[in-house]
């Protein structure tokens, strides 16, 4: 049976703080017709700018995951990007009122939650589609990230950070929205202590809190009420890795398996998959189906 398009029954809407401006955010997300995709509206310039949640429009990767089109940038896209691939929804228009979507909680959780409430509706076009059908590498001395042919969609992560409390992670998940909001939803974006005072020093993190992040000094989680998972760190980086690659326009079938990677290396295994043959116009006029070679 042909998976058809689905996109939101009714807006929502969400305030909040910016992770690394600490500027002041709301986001309106509406339902968009079949093979719109997803896409940002700067609503805070004039004209409004319009700015597609596409792989192809990633202008940054440092720290967060940065879309941009002229001047005009939208930062910290992948924990929405994330919740709309797991709920399964192909088409929205993102209205924001800032250069940042809001972190929230530092996870993905109140954005599935904020789907959930407002309804998901199937539309009357098939799917977009990338079916991975050999292996494809983005490798980067010791940190890689690969994609292979799978019956479905899976990721393999490894983290490894020399410290004492978290020096190896490793998990493997399925990505499917149960799973993903049982499992990953709620795992928060971490930093080390000695980077946030870093960051802070150069201007960046200026909305980082407790309460949006679990930090870690150099013999404990700082944090009150501790990890919402044993394996949260890793958890997040799952998180991530699904937001960076729904850049790509598309379902995916395949496996990922990845060593250290981050929002780099993510962004350039997905813009390798959809500039493979057919890929990337194929994804834009909404083909039910992409093989890669």
């Amino acid at each position: 049976m042909t998976a058809m398009q689905q996109t939101l029954f009714s807006p929502v809407s969400v305030y909040g703080v910016g992770l690394h401006s600490g500027s002041q955010v709301r986001i309106h997300i509406y339902p968009e017709r079949q093979n719109a995709g997803i896409y940002f509206v700067r609503t805070d310039v004039a004209p409004p700018v319009v700015i597609p949640a596409s792989c192809e429009y990633v202008v940054a990767t440092k720290l967060a995951t940065t879309l941009g089109r002229g001047e005009h940038q939208v930062s910290t896209v992948e924990h929405l990007m994330a919740a709309f691939y797991a709920m399964g929804i192909d088409n929205a228009r993102v209205e924001i009122d800032g250069p940042e979507v809001p972190v929230l909680d530092g996870s993905s959780a109140s954005f599935t939650m904020l789907m959930k409430d407002a309804g998901i509706v199937k539309q009357d076009a098939p799917r977009r589609e990338l079916i991975i059908t050999r292996p494809i590498s983005i490798v980067d001395g010791d940190r890689f990230i690969k994609m292979l042919p799978a019956s479905g969609y899976e990721i393999d992560f490894t983290i490894e950070f020399d410290h004492k409390l978290l020096s190896s992670q490793q998990a493997t998940y399925a990505i499917d929205q149960e799973t993903f909001e049982r499992e990953i939803s709620r795992s928060r974006t971490f930093a080390f202590k000695r980077d946030v005072d870093y960051l802070r020093s150069i201007g960046l993190a200026k909305g980082g809190s407790l309460e949006n992040a679990v930090v870690i000094d150099d013999y404990k989680v700082m944090n009150v009420h501790g990890l919402r998972y044993k394996d949260e760190f890793v958890r997040h980086k799952i998180l991530d890795c699904v937001g960076d690659l729904a850049l790509c326009g598309a379902r995916i079938r395949g496996k990922v398996v990845a060593s250290k990677s981050g929002h780099e290396l993510n962004n350039r295994l997905c813009r390798t998959m959809v500039a493979q043959e057919m890929g990337a116009d194929a994804c834009r006029v909404g083909l039910a189906a992409i093989s890669l070679p």
